[in-house]
């Protein structure tokens, strides 16, 4: 008959040989440290294109589809983009939400791309600062759209225009921007999108050819993080002399003392057709206008103005608005702001443009029937006026 089986037994002498007391062992009291304690959520990594490299990006074209975009500026050699979210010359430019099946798409390419920053840029309607009630509240109700559609499509960057004045005072106007943009924003989360007001050239009654102008929006919007996109071109229309290397030196100085340099996120890189002072948007391709290739060398070589880690701002980005007139400039652009850059961007696809012969044929024809129609209604009223 087998023995039955005895189990093990802790005795007195094992405790002692384990320095314990057998009354702690029956009878320790709960100690809070010793409760299971889920380890903290990692803090999520900054994204790629923050790690101090050259970003550099141009406009792309929604048409057809978002990820349109996205395929453009990879074919084009570019590592960051701009987008229009709608059509930027409409009211009515689109739907004012983006399907989330759609934005989704968008986001999971991007991230396989490794482009960004993403910025977006709002519709030219837009005019924050219109003195017109009704002028006023559409413009509100626009960038709110504008805001939403940044969000879903997972915009790091939302750019727009500061506005018209009319006949109303600077520091008026100014007043009127910033409210106009915190009753937009009111119940809509801006997560890590940041609103950046850009520079204009002067025209009209803009507001923001002076770095003054576009400091005192930034400070009265400074609970919501708004910062500043500034323009080559427009800076230069506007009378900010970049072509010479004192040129660029006084400007950097005069936002170091405005804006502030860690408040530019964007750069527009733009050539200009007009002249120093002239106060006229007209952009040109980069090399061709008076601003000339040396300064653009200048501009995108200078530590202050990149995304180093120890001398710029990381993310910050150049980007393209440069014409697109003949098949095969906007290649040519990007390439060239690489090549005065001193850096590789990426691969191209050879030959890839946004504008092909075939679309230029169709735009040409387009335009010259809008003029058709335009000359045509012109004769139309000015025979009324003679019977009249």
């Amino acid at each position: 008959m087998p023995e039955p089986k005895t189990i093990p037994t802790t005795t007195t002498t094992d405790v002692e040989e384990l320095k314990l007391d057998p009354l702690d062992i029956r009878h320790e009291p709960f100690d809070p440290e010793d409760e299971y304690r889920p380890e903290p959520e990692p803090e999520p990594l900054p994204p790629v294109w923050m790690d101090g490299s050259l970003r550099i990006g141009i406009h792309t074209s929604i048409s057809g589809s978002y990820l349109n975009a996205l395929e453009s500026a990879r074919k084009l050699g570019c590592n960051a983009l701009q987008i229009f979210s709608a059509s930027p010359r409409m009211w009515a430019g689109g739907p004012a939400r983006i399907p989330d099946a759609d934005a989704a798409a968008f986001r999971a390419r991007r991230e396989e791309l490794g482009l960004g920053p993403l910025v977006i840029h709002a519709n030219y309607l837009i005019n924050l600062a219109a003195v017109q009630s009704m002028l006023r509240t559409r413009s509100i109700q626009a960038f709110q759209d504008e805001l939403v559609r940044s969000i879903a499509l997972g915009a790091d960057f939302l750019v727009v225009h500061p506005g018209a004045r009319g006949e109303a005072k600077m520091e008026t106007a100014i007043a009127t921007i910033i409210d106009s943009v915190k009753q937009a924003v009111r119940r809509v989360p801006l997560g890590n999108l940041r609103i950046l007001i850009e520079n204009t050239a002067g025209m009209g009654s803009a507001v923001g050819s002076r770095l003054e102008e576009i400091a005192a929006v930034i400070r009265g919007l400074s609970s919501l993080g708004a910062a500043a996109c500034l323009d080559t071109a427009h800076l230069f229309a506007a009378g900010y002399d970049l072509s010479s290397a004192s040129g660029l030196e006084a400007t950097i100085s005069q936002i170091e003392q405005t804006v502030g340099l860690e408040n530019v996120y964007v750069w527009h890189v733009n050539d200009s057709k007009i002249a120093l002072g002239g106060r006229v948007d007209r952009h040109e391709h980069i090399g061709h206008g008076k601003i000339k290739a040396d300064a653009f060398a200048r501009i995108l070589r200078h530590p202050k103005l990149g995304a180093s880690l120890a001398t710029g701002l990381p993310g910050r980005v150049f980007l393209l608005e440069t014409p697109i007139e003949e098949p095969g400039d906007d290649r040519k652009n990007v390439a060239k702001l690489w090549e005065l850059s001193g850096e590789e961007g990426p691969a191209v696809e050879k030959s890839y443009s946004m504008l092909t012969s075939a679309l230029k044929k169709k735009l040409t024809a387009h335009r010259k029937e809008t003029a058709k129609a335009v000359r045509d209604a012109a004769r139309k009223s000015s025979k009324k006026k003679k019977k009249g």
